[in-house]
């Protein structure tokens, strides 16, 4: 991109020297180490999120029209030992973050647009649910819905701007649809002539690559390109596989910038701390979001209308005797009408389990099997979708094991990581 050709050749020292002493009065982080609690002497650096490298990307805003993909993840960190989950980034009475669009209109930034993506601006809509143009009431900036009659911005839409800044975080699962907005809106910004910025973010499933790879005659809005279901790479690192693998329409090129990260690697530990939607409200739903994910294209509830979203399964129609735990969804934040509302379900709680870094199988299969009327279990249409394919489902009817289904994949998982490898930013 033309507008940060001036700092290629110092952008590796300029991002050292930010994260050793931003300056905390133009958003920059100051960086501070934290010793490791497994030894006393190495520290262990934070990771600095694109929004926070401002130096990098202000001397471009300033003076244009910037449109915003954003919600309510899109925030540069105050101080980088944040833990509090509370909404508007509260711990007791300190801010320990502000909005990436509060902090540029505090800098004079000239915001146009608020592009709100699936779950709206500031992340209160359901899962599937219409989110509206409107006015965001703290800024008064108008707000066009990515989420309801159109997905992808409109020439008209985009006929103002001078750039589009796009900053979400991502959880790094194919059917979470935040990377489909990403490159529905690199699409219009290629076929508009806008530049696209795009402010990295970790992926707290970074650490590996998994799953039944979409295939082209499924794809959609829960996948748009061929790529497995756990892909392993960072928002940044996908937007430049989309405008170089020529996935956008036409095989048209956006004009791209990723800013990026300065501490991260693909086999960091990652706490997000702010709600990546209302369904995922912790470390242990995202981690277990690609396998637990999978329920969402069957009639088993996955949490949603209990506290424990995407750590727990169940359903009315599981053999009770097979299960020693059982729960009742009903509506709460960010699940109005949940699946088996109501009811009681039969299932098991995941939310003590260790970490997983692959995929797991083994609690769809073990569903199935201990379905008391199989016809019941798929939404055959919505599991395809997720899965990215009709094998899955058809590999589960017929008896296969876990195992059995997983060496299915690894040719394509195995072709899928060498055309990866020419995209990491990290390691």
């Amino acid at each position: 991109m033309a507008f940060l050709s001036c700092f290629k050749n110092t952008v590796l020292l300029s991002v050292f020297t930010l994260s050793i002493c931003g300056n905390p009065n133009n958003g920059d982080i100051r960086e501070t180490d934290i010793i490791s609690k497994t030894t006393k002497t190495v520290p262990v650096p934070h990771i600095v999120v694109g929004a926070n490298q401002t130096k990098q990307y202000l001397p471009f805003l300033k003076g244009k029209k910037v449109g915003v993909v954003a919600n309510q993840t899109s925030v540069i960190f105050k101080d980088p030992r944040i833990k509090s989950q509370e909404p508007g980034g509260k711990d007791g009475d300190t801010v320990l973050y502000t909005h990436l669009v509060d902090s540029l209109l505090s800098l004079h930034i000239d915001i146009k647009t608020v592009f709100a993506p699936e779950h709206g601006f500031r992340g209160e809509a359901d899962a599937g649910e219409h989110v509206k143009d409107g006015k965001d009431a703290e800024t008064g900036l108008p707000l066009i819905s990515l989420y309801g009659k159109n997905r992808k911005p409109s020439a008209e839409q985009l006929k103002y701007l001078d750039v589009v800044v796009f900053d979400i975080q991502d959880v790094g699962t194919r059917f979470y649809t935040y990377i489909a907005t990403l490159q529905l809106v690199m699409e219009a910004c290629a076929e508009n002539h806008i530049p696209i910025l795009v402010l990295d973010r970790p992926n707290p499933n970074g650490s590996y690559v998994d799953g039944p790879t979409m295939e082209k005659e499924h794809t959609g809005f829960l996948g748009m390109t061929t790529i497995p279901l756990v892909y392993g790479m960072t928002i940044g690192e996908y937007a430049q596989m989309i405008n170089s693998e020529g996935w956008l329409e036409k095989e048209a090129k956006a004009d791209l910038e990723v800013i990026p990260m300065v501490n991260y690697t693909h086999k960091s530990t990652i706490h997000l701390p702010i709600r990546p939607s209302p369904n995922l409200p912790n470390d242990k739903s995202i981690n277990l979001y690609p396998s637990l994910g999978l329920f969402e294209g069957t009639n088993v509830n996955a949490g949603r209308g209990t506290e424990f979203q995407f750590q727990r399964y169940g359903a009315s129609f599981l053999d009770s005797t097979k299960y020693d735990y059982s729960y009742i969804p009903e509506p709460n934040f960010g699940s109005k009408h949940p699946k088996q509302e109501g009811k009681k379900c039969f299932g098991e709680d995941l939310s003590q389990i260790p970490n997983l870094k692959k995929i797991s199988l083994k609690w769809l299969i073990n569903a199935y099997n201990n379905t008391t009327d199989k016809s019941l279990f798929f939404n055959t249409s919505g599991f395809t979708k997720h899965a990215g394919t009709a094998k899955l489902q058809q590999q589960i009817e017929a008896g296969m094991t876990e195992e059995a289904i997983k060496k299915t994949w690894q040719p394509d998982l195995e072709s899928f990581k060498k055309i990866r490898e020419k995209y990491l930013i990290y390691r």
